[in-house]
């Protein structure tokens, strides 16, 4: 054989080595199911995302240990979006078309959430969303596994007006549309109980707020009028810390002033010296100090990964329930196709970690109980009301007029998230 024969032999087995060198690598990416995780882990929420992050990573490891879904391991793909809510979008856009994720678990704030709608809608991907929100909304390509405001918002006020007898109300949140809307709910729901309009205070403050003393001084000057007073919170994020701070600085005790959250658990408190705050009370749908053979299950494992010190709470358990629907939903279409795994979502039942299971319901919001617990100067939550059994979470309001006729169904023949049963089309109007 000549050089040039040698050479050129030599170049073309090289080339086909190579080529052949490729194919396991794309089998290798092939192998894997990618999941993405969008949580801002800076900014004003990291304080309450990043253990979702940590907790969506725990339950990727513990499926894969269970040799995967589909014969294939799981990935995860971890943006951070570092609270900008235009950033979710392009984060999301990212993981969808870049990175090709299956489907997406995240979003705290609903602003977040309203900004990648368009995305999941014009991609066709699933979002799996995991923490109380204000209804009002039940689109196709998202997975509701928080609270409704029935299923969070109305059974707190409804304890604290049957066993703390509340007659005046300060509704106080961070201002975005998460504590707007579900505040309207809750005065239209306040007023229908005979609530007047001199007894609600309504107060809202900017993410990350600071500055709690004259806000606070207002709180204690108007339940100082002889009628039992109460604040239903739905202050997001970081500003908790200064707010709670202020009321003992103030002297306010839960004896006094009750304060029911629907945004602080045991992550957030684990920042606070909880002794001043002792009573107050928060309403979620799961507590990690509830006794179940799969809660106590689920926190060993939390603990053994990540540490004593660290909790969990009611968001984290939603991703737990979401995503065990979702590795059910694709065992059960034998795809991760969108379509395929949206359809069958739809009446998966998966167990909770309060002993109970969740269902998917046709309006992509999920069976729940309420529970509703009282600080302890642990950090942890005492249990002092809980639902008989399961509330079905509800996406349109009955207190709101223009909600009342709607309600969503992904089913044939309606497959609508606002079908307006009164006029019997698709399109009722939707709060925004």
């Amino acid at each position: 054989m000549t050089d040039f024969r040698k050479s050129a032999f030599a170049a073309v087995l090289g080339m086909a080595l190579s080529s052949s060198a490729l194919v396991p690598m794309a089998i290798a990416a092939d192998d894997t199911i990618k999941v993405g995780v969008l949580h801002s882990l800076s900014g004003t929420m990291a304080i309450s995302e990043t253990t979702l992050k940590d907790a969506m990573l725990m339950l990727i490891d513990e499926q894969n240990k269970k040799g995967g879904l589909l014969g294939k391991k799981l990935e995860a793909v971890v943006v951070d979006p570092a609270s900008d809510w235009p950033l979710f979008a392009e984060k999301a856009r990212e993981l969808i078309s870049t990175n090709e994720v299956s489907a997406v678990f995240g979003c705290w704030t609903s602003v977040s959430r309203k900004s990648v709608l368009p995305v999941f809608q014009e991609l066709n991907s699933v979002l799996f969303y995991p923490v109380q929100y204000e209804g009002e909304e039940s689109q196709r390509n998202v997975f509701y596994t928080g609270a409704a405001p029935n299923q969070q918002a109305i059974p707190a006020v409804d304890y604290l007006l049957k066993e703390e007898s509340v007659k005046r109300w300060v509704l106080a949140g961070t201002d975005y549309v998460y504590p707007r809307t579900t505040n309207k709910i809750l005065e239209a729901y306040l007023k229908s109980k005979g609530v007047a309009d001199e007894d609600i205070m309504i107060n809202y403050t900017p993410f990350g707020h600071s500055d709690w003393q004259t806000i606070v001084a207002d709180i204690k000057n108007f339940g100082s009028a002889g009628k039992k007073t109460a604040v239903v919170s739905t202050i997001n994020g970081d500003a908790n810390v200064p707010f709670y701070k202020e009321l003992a600085n103030q002297g306010i005790e839960a004896s006094d002033i009750p304060v029911v959250a629907f945004s602080v658990g045991e992550e957030e408190l684990a920042g606070l010296d909880t002794g001043p705050l002792v009573g107050h009370l928060a309403a979620w749908n799961y507590f990690q100090s509830v006794e179940a053979d799969a809660n106590a299950k689920f926190i060993e494992t939390w603990k053994a990964r990540v540490g004593e010190k660290r909790v969990t709470n009611d968001p984290m358990e939603a991703h737990y329930i979401g995503f065990n629907m979702w590795v059910k939903a694709v065992e059960k279409a034998g795809t991760t196709e969108s379509d395929a795994v949206i359809d069958a979502l739809v009446g998966v039942e998966v167990p909770n970690l309060t002993g109970g299971t969740s269902v998917m319901l046709k309006n992509h919001h999920i069976t729940k109980p309420v529970l509703i617990g009282e600080i302890q100067s642990d950090g942890q939550f005492e249990v002092v009301f809980e639902t008989e059994g399961l509330v079905p979470g509800d996406a349109w309001s009955d207190f709101l007029p223009e909600s009342k006729p709607l309600v969503a169904d992904w089913t044939d023949p309606v497959n609508c998230g606002n079908y307006n049963t009164e006029t019997k089309s698709c399109g009722g109007a939707a709060i925004q």
